[in-house]
């Protein structure tokens, strides 16, 4: 069967459509990315203090950002320094990978049972992580179920600024209450070849 050609309210109408799809074509590619880690791949040292309890202490900080070809790889070792004289030493090291979700980055700090990099698990007591990259910021989350039921929220945020260094705010939650605030600054190192 031969259709009229006095259709012209439906071709201007299949035009549109078209013409919407294509320009939203457009679009998508840099709706669908996650943000770029490389801003922020280095090697920063610096210096936080910890705003607790009506006191300050310090804290050497050392963080090394690193791309991989599931996403990035954030080592950080912080230097506590006890009012006593003492030093507590802390190291961490994540794998961050990309997931569906533009912006959010999943972690994967142990080898599954056929050797697969895989989250830790919060209900075994292990510390559940992810991350996420708006504009300058990569903030990381730490998430912890306490023994008696309640959960921990640690939250890293670190910002660059202007010349590339790294602000740091760290904040530390338990039941909702925010416990622990520490700030720094953290200057990016020169590569040493």
């Amino acid at each position: 069967m031969a259709y009229p050609h006095s259709r012209p309210g439906r071709d201007w109408l299949t035009r549109l459509m078209l013409a919407g799809v294509i320009c939203l074509m457009g679009f998508l590619p840099s709706m669908g990315q996650a943000a770029s880690i490389d801003p922020f791949v280095g090697v920063y040292h610096g210096v936080t203090i910890e705003h607790a309890e009506g006191e300050l202490q310090a804290r050497d900080l050392d963080v090394t950002i690193a791309k991989t070809e599931r996403g990035f790889n954030v080592d950080w070792a912080t230097v506590i320094h006890k009012a006593d004289g003492r030093e507590k030493n802390v190291s961490l090291s994540i794998e961050f990978y990309s997931t569906e979700r533009p912006d959010i980055y999943g972690s994967a700090m142990r080898s599954g049972l056929f050797g697969k990099r895989i989250p830790n698990d919060p209900l075994k007591g292990e510390p559940f992580f992810w991350a996420r990259i708006v504009d300058k910021t990569l903030t990381i989350h730490a998430l912890y179920i306490t023994d008696e039921g309640g959960y921990e929220m640690q939250v890293y945020e670190r910002k660059l600024d202007e010349d590339g260094n790294m602000d740091l705010i760290f904040r530390r939650f338990r039941d909702g209450e925010q416990i622990r605030d520490v700030t720094g600054k953290l200057t990016r190192q020169k590569k040493s070849y």
